[in-house]
C-alpha cells in the first residue's frame, strides 16, 4: 500500500480512516502481509506496526511527492509484493512506471478544478496537470473507486468503465451507535467534523447559521466545528464578520470518544463541500442516529440519501442551507424519522463487507494481471 499519510498523522482525514479500516482488517485476519509506505511527520518513527500493518515512513508531508516513488521502488525491490495498491488522495505518484506487476489504483476522489479553491493558482495548476495523464499511466490497473460518482469522474477522464470496481466505505456501527443516555443539545446544534480546508466551503455553513439566527425563529442555534486545518483563521474571521463568533465553536482536534459524543448531541451534521469521494462523517453520524445536511455534490449525494437519512441542498446556496437547517430545527418528528433512517442505512455498511470486497478485488488483480485483454 502507498498512501500519503497513515491514520496517526495530524493531517489524516477520511481517506486514512478508509485505508486503515479495510487493510487493517486484511492484515489482522492473518491471511495477508500488508506493508504501508507513507510520509512521516515530526516525532513519528520511520518504522512502526499499526493495525497489523508494517508502516514505513519516508520524507515529510510535501517531500513525499518528490521522494515517494523512489522510496517505493526500493521497498518493492526488497519485499517483492504480490500486488501493489496506490491510494491517490493527494496527487498521483505514477507507480506503474516503477512496478510492472499486479497493480490496484484506489481513488477516493480526484481534485480536478476544485484544487483552485484550496491553494494558490500555480500549485492548483500543478495538481490539475498531475491528474491529466492518469488514464494513460494507470491504463493496466484494476481500479477501486469508493463511490459511483468517483467512478463516473474517472470514466469522464478516460478510464475504462469495465476496469473500475465501486466498493463503498463502511462504518463501525458498534463504536458509532445511538445512546439514549446522551441527550441532544437543548438548542438547535449543528456539527461539522473534518479538516478545515478552504475547498470544504465551511464558510457556507457559517453564513447559513448566521442567517438562521437572524431570521428570528432560532436565535440560540449553534455550529460546532471539530477538526483542525489551515483554513481556521479565515473561518474565524467569517464568523466574526457575520456576527456569530459566539455561536460557532471551533473545537480543534477531538478524540474518537469525544467525536461520538458530539454526534449524539448534535441535531444534524453539516457537510457543505462541493466534492467528496464519499463523506465518511455523514455515515458515522448516521450510525449514531443523527441526520445530515449536505451539498448535493458528487460523493455526498451517495453518503446522504435525500429525505431518508438527511437533506441535500445546492452547493454554495446559503439560503437553501439556511432553509434546510430551519426545517430540521423546527420539526422534531422529521429529525427522529431521518435519524432512524440514517441508522438503518449505516447498518448496511459494515467495514467487514468493504474489506471482503477489497480482498476479492485484489485477488482478481493478481489472478488476471497477465490476461491479454488487460495488457
Amino acid at each position: 500500500m502507498v498512501n500519503w499519510q497513515d491514520r496517526t498523522n495530524p493531517q489524516a482525514g477520511g481517506a486514512e480512516v478508509h485505508l486503515h479500516e479495510i487493510f487493517g482488517r486484511l492484515a489482522g485476519a492473518g491471511e495477508h502481509e500488508v506493508h504501508l509506505l507513507c510520509s512521516g511527520y515530526p516525532g513519528a518513527a520511520a518504522e512502526a506496526e499499526l493495525d497489523g500493518m508494517a508502516v514505513h515512513r519516508v520524507g515529510g508531508r510535501y517531500g513525499f511527492a518528490a521522494g515517494g516513488a523512489a522510496a517505493f521502488a526500493r521497498l518493492a525491490a526488497r519485499l517483492a509484493p504480490d500486488v501493489v495498491v496506490e491510494d491517490v488522495n493527494k496527487v498521483p505518484l505514477f507507480l506503474p512506471r516503477r512496478w510492472p506487476g499486479p497493480f490496484v489504483l484506489l481513488v477516493p476522489h480526484l481534485f480536478g478544478t476544485t484544487a483552485f479553491r484550496e491553494v494558490s493558482w500555480p500549485m492548483a495548476a500543478m495538481v490539475w496537470a498531475a491528474e491529466r495523464p492518469m488514464p494513460s499511466v494507470y491504463r493496466r490497473a484494476w481500479v477501486h473507486a469508493i463511490s459511483g460518482t468517483t467512478r463516473d469522474d474517472l470514466v469522464a477522464r478516460g478510464f475504462a468503465r469495465e476496469a473500475i470496481r465501486v466498493i463503498h466505505p463502511g462504518v463501525d456501527t458498534v463504536a458509532f451507535h445511538p445512546d439514549p443516555a446522551v441527550a441532544r443539545a437543548r438548542e438547535p446544534t449543528f456539527l461539522y467534523v473534518g479538516r478545515l480546508k478552504r475547498y470544504k466551503a465551511l464558510d457556507t455553513a457559517i453564513r447559513a447559521l448566521a442567517a438562521l439566527r437572524r431570521s428570528g425563529g432560532f436565535p440560540g442555534a449553534r455550529l460546532q466545528v471539530a477538526g483542525s486545518g489551515d483554513d481556521r483563521p479565515r473561518l474565524e474571521r467569517v464568523a466574526a464578520a457575520e456576527g456569530v463568533a459566539d455561536a460557532v465553536a471551533f473545537l480543534g482536534f477531538v478524540s474518537e470518544e469525544r467525536k461520538v459524543e458530539l454526534y449524539r448531541q448534535a441535531w444534524a451534521v453539516v457537510f457543505p463541500s462541493p466534492k467528496e469521494g464519499w463523506g465518511i462523517t455523514n455515515v458515522e453520524a448516521a450510525a449514531c442516529g443523527t441526520p445530515a445536511v449536505a451539498s448535493d455534490s458528487p460523493g455526498l449525494r451517495e453518503s446522504v440519501r435525500a429525505g431518508e437519512t438527511g437533506l441535500l441542498v445546492p452547493h454554495g446556496d446559503v439560503e437553501a442551507l439556511r432553509a434546510a437547517l430551519a426545517t430540521l430545527a423546527g420539526d422534531g418528528a422529521l429529525r427522529a424519522r431521518l435519524g432512524r433512517g440514517a441508522r438503518a442505512f449505516a447498518e448496511t455498511l459494515p467495514w467487514s463487507r468493504a474489506a471482503a470486497e477489497t480482498a476479492h478485488h485484489l485477488e482478481e488483480a493478481v489472478a488476471g494481471w497477465r490476461r491479454p485483454e488487460r495488457s
